[in-house]
């Protein structure tokens, strides 16, 4: 009898931010930004030691999808949720989520308002619920009808999709996203899963990792030469709006010198094969 196929437990659902902003001193008073690949900054954090998952890493904010992501509660508090299905409006709500878990970056709203939290209600909401969020003892529901928050699930662009190799002991369905950030919210590591932060030029995050002064993992790599190509962040949330998000699966292929990893060349990318080693 043949030999029956092992199966494999499904990817868990995940999202990730890509917060960008101009750098500072680039408003009106100080003149235009430089003009130039990279011209702007996205926010990273560095991943703890012992996690579990891309340990020591520079990655950007993110996590699982958590059951109360589902809420009904909660979606009834989100900006355009009538736009998605409930899978993606969890997707979102985990971006959020994740985001403010780890960076205090809030994408919400007060109800009505135009623009995202301001600076100090910002940092006020981050005093009074990350530490109990990060600790468990509320959740994010909790905290957006405590202070009467809508969740700006419309600010947030689909930039790419990524499921784990099946060869990977631990395996995700990802789903990032493009938002633009005020200087004036702070982002800050949560000293716990994430020991460092910073923000910095794709293009600079990109040279630091070839160079062996960042460690950076293969996907993220992928997602900062793309968003590289801009000029701006108007530039960047432009071209994630019109470009179409091919979900990609990296395969395992023999290349002319050994092993290759291969992504699908319809997802634009600016590689479609690397030696296998580069995904560690």
């Amino acid at each position: 009898m043949p030999e029956a196929r092992r199966v494999l437990p499904p990817p868990i659902p995940s999202a990730t931010i890509l917060l960008i902003r101009e750098p500072r001193g680039s408003g009106e008073a100080a003149g235009p930004a430089p003009a130039g690949p990279s011209a702007f900054e996205v926010f990273m954090v560095q991943r703890h030691h012992q996690v579990d998952f891309a340990s020591s890493a520079l990655v950007f904010p993110g996590g699982k999808v958590d059951p109360s992501d589902r809420d009904p509660a909660l979606r009834a508090r989100c900006a355009a949720a009538g736009a998605f299905d409930d899978e993606t409006v969890a997707y979102r709500i985990a971006a959020v989520r994740e985001t403010f878990e780890e960076s205090g970056v809030l994408v919400a709203r007060a109800r009505g308002a135009a623009g995202l939290v301001p600076a100090a209600r910002a940092l006020e909401i981050e005093a009074r619920w990350r530490g109990p969020l990060n600790e468990k003892r509320v959740r994010f529901g909790e905290i957006a009808a405590a202070e009467d928050l809508e969740l700006a699930l419309d600010a947030l662009v689909l930039f790419a999709h990524w499921i784990t190799p099946e060869f990977m002991p631990k395996r995700f369905d990802t789903h990032f996203y493009l938002v633009s950030v005020p200087h004036d919210q702070a982002a800050v590591h949560d000293g716990g899963e994430s020991v460092d932060s910073r923000w910095i030029a794709p293009t600079q995050a990109l040279a630091d990792g070839a160079a062996g002064r960042l460690s950076i993992i293969f996907p993220t790599r992928m997602q900062l030469a793309k968003l590289a190509r801009a000029t701006s962040v108007a530039d960047a949330l432009e071209r994630a709006v019109h470009a179409p998000v091919v979900p990609v699966l990296p395969t395992i292929g023999k290349g002319a010198s050994g092993p290759v990893i291969r992504i699908p060349a319809e997802a634009d990318y600016d590689l479609i094969e690397a030696p296998l080693d580069d995904i560690r």
